[in-house]
């Protein structure tokens, strides 16, 4: 059987964008660990939230850490299973920096049957000083059919 981690390694970029919204913000995986995961947010204009600033959208960077965690749940999984965030709380300590690239590392910490827990932050190059940190809860469902490989790389090719 493929493990999730396994899978992610493999697929790279083209795994996050079997998400449409992950496509279109053209997030990069950087890396994927037992339990963690790196993603990178290009910086683009079109992602600005305030034109005369050229800080990033508050959503752009939800949309980083939601994701970041959720390919960190899937890291620490052994088995595929559907996972749905259930909480995602963000702190946003200060802007993201104008021109720079945002990268977010997460950490799941935590499998019950259920529940996955995880931690993560979101930065441009020092993990010690995040634009923002965030909470995280994903409910886990199992699946009744497990997926082959041949179906999972048809997946993530589409």
């Amino acid at each position: 059987m493929v493990r999730p981690i396994d899978m992610i390694s493999r697929s790279g970029d083209a795994g996050l964008h079997i998400s449409p919204q992950a496509k279109a913000l053209k997030l990069e995986l950087v890396s994927v660990s037992p339990s963690e995961a790196i993603i990178k947010l290009p910086y683009r204009l079109e992602l600005v939230g305030e034109p005369d600033s050229g800080i990033l959208a508050g959503g752009a960077v939800t949309t980083l850490l939601d994701h970041v965690c959720g390919q960190a749940v899937w890291a620490a999984l052994d088995e595929f299973m559907s996972i749905v965030t259930l909480d995602l709380r963000i702190d946003y300590t200060r802007p993201a920096k104008p021109g720079l690239d945002l990268f977010a590392h997460a950490h799941c910490y935590k499998l019950t049957r259920s529940v996955a827990f995880v931690r993560a932050a979101a930065y441009e190059t020092d993990r010690s000083d995040p634009v923002s940190t965030a909470q995280a809860a994903f409910m886990l469902t199992r699946l009744q059919i497990q997926p082959t490989p041949d179906q999972i790389r048809a997946a993530v090719s589409r």
